[in-house]
Formats: C-alpha cells, sequence, structure tokens
C-alpha cells in the first residue's frame, strides 16, 4: 500500500490550471527522484490536470489531494488517481477509496481525529496542517499513543524542516508545495524544479538513514 514511497519518502503537491505546465511540473519532479505526486483540486482545471498526468507520467504515481466529497473522489478516480488525500476525515471519501482499492490519505491534527481514522482501519493519515497543529512534538506525542499509525504531515513543511519531521519513525513521508514552487512553473524553470527535487531526496535520505 505504501510502495509508492519505497524510492523516496516524499510527496510533491502540484497546483495548476495549466495542463501543459502540470504535466511538464510531474516530468521535472520525476527526473529530480520524486515519483509520488498530489494534484490538488483547488483549480478549476485540476481533474484536467491530473488526467493528462496520470496518461502523459506513466512512471509517476498520481494521486488527488484536496477532495472534500465522495463525489469529488470519484471524480479524480475516474481522471486517473492512484490515491487519494482529504484535509480531513469524510466517510464518504474513505469508502470511495476502499471500494476502488485506492490507498486514502485523511488529514488529521488532533487525538480525537486520529482515534477515529484508526478506528476506521486506516493505517496512514495526513497530518495537517502539520507546523500549525505542533509539527514534531505532537506527531512525537500522538505516535507514542497510536504506536502503528504513520504520518505524512503536510502544511508548512520545507527544506528547512524536512529533516527534522522525517528523523521520526512515524513519519511515512513528508508532503509539500516547496518543491514546486509557482514562481518556477511561472518561468518555465522546470530544470529548477527537478534540482529542488533532487536536494529533497538527499536531505530525505540522511534524514532516514540517521533514524
Amino acid at each position: 500500500m505504501n510502495s509508492m514511497f519505497d524510492d523516496a519518502p516524499l510527496l510533491a503537491l502540484v497546483q495548476q490550471d495549466d495542463v501543459e505546465a502540470a504535466v511538464r511540473t510531474a516530468e521535472a519532479l520525476l527526473a529530480g527522484g520524486i515519483s509520488a505526486i498530489e494534484v490538488l483540486l483547488r483549480t478549476d482545471g485540476a481533474l484536467d490536470c491530473l488526467r493528462e498526468i496520470s496518461k502523459e507520467v506513466p512512471k509517476a504515481v498520481v494521486g488527488a489531494g484536496t477532495v472534500l466529497s465522495a463525489a469529488q473522489a470519484e471524480q479524480a478516480l475516474d481522471c486517473g488517481a492512484s490515491f487519494i488525500v482529504s484535509p480531513g476525515i469524510d466517510e464518504g471519501v474513505i469508502e470511495v477509496a476502499r471500494s476502488a482499492g485506492a490507498p486514502v490519505y485523511p488529514g488529521v491534527c488532533t487525538a480525537t481525529e486520529l482515534q477515529r481514522a484508526h478506528n476506521f482501519g486506516l493505517g496512514t493519515v495526513k497530518f495537517f496542517p502539520a507546523t500549525v497543529a505542533g509539527g514534531v512534538p505532537a506527531i512525537k506525542a500522538l505516535s507514542s499513543v497510536f504506536r502503528a499509525m504513520r504520518f505524512i504531515p503536510t502544511g508548512g513543511v520545507s527544506i528547512a524542516n524536512l529533516a527534522d519531521f522525517l528523523s521520526l519513525p512515524a513519519v511515512l513521508a513528508c508532503g509539500g508545495s516547496w518543491l514546486t514552487p509557482k514562481e518556477l512553473i511561472e518561468k518555465r524553470d522546470f530544470q529548477g524544479i527537478s534540482a529542488l527535487a533532487e536536494q529533497a531526496l538527499a536531505v530525505a535520505a540522511k534524514a532516514v538513514a540517521n533514524r
């Protein structure tokens, strides 16, 4: 289920309306060593971007993020999403993903939400918004109780604190939009995005090795 993070414990977030830019961003991330890509459903063209990335960049593992309803989850899966990420826990979203055999990572930031996820039978959750919700100390505290749960912190994660998060055994991967900065995409500096991916990969590998 978590094989998408076998090569790199990183989940790159892509928020785009421009299909060509989205595809080229995905290609650049893959060239830099990151294959797990979450297309955020925050733009009118997000589903088109998701569909084209899944078709044009087959070596990438592409999913949908900011999935707010069961209907959105169904649309995303129809467009080629191989996993679903949501900012919170929604039973409909979870059931749609499960019915399709797709991993689903709902967002949590409290013990109550984490216990609910645990009782849904989930083993991995998105920890969001990571830095606002307490960052590394919060994950340490929560993982001491929910010992089998794995976390994907997202929201405020950057190259500056990436190693801190990935030093925790409970952290499966980190998600972030720092890997796909708007300014680089607007300048069509896709080599710059590949360089950011390579930099993050190096930091991640060292942090995981030192656990």
